[in-house]
């Protein structure tokens, strides 16, 4: 399923413009997959998308939940 977020999520413009390869890894896991083990998925929906930092990668896992567990 894919993530609801995906056709405004900046991150694959801003951070990987210049790692395709990653980004289409990155993408067909955690956007056109499973979006409920995005990391910047999981803070959006529990915080709200402004609290989603810039530089949080999909996979960061462990940053989201301090994220979460910090700001919840």
């Amino acid at each position: 399923m894919e993530c609801p977020l995906l056709k405004t999520c900046n991150f694959f413009q801003d951070k990987m413009e210049n790692m395709p390869a990653t980004a289409g890894i990155m993408k067909k896991r955690y956007c056109l997959k499973d979006n409920s083990k995005c990391a910047r998925f999981m803070v959006a929906s529990t915080l709200g998308r402004e609290k989603v930092p810039a530089d949080l990668f999909p996979n960061q896992h462990d940053k989201a939940a301090n994220l979460i567990n910090n700001n919840g």
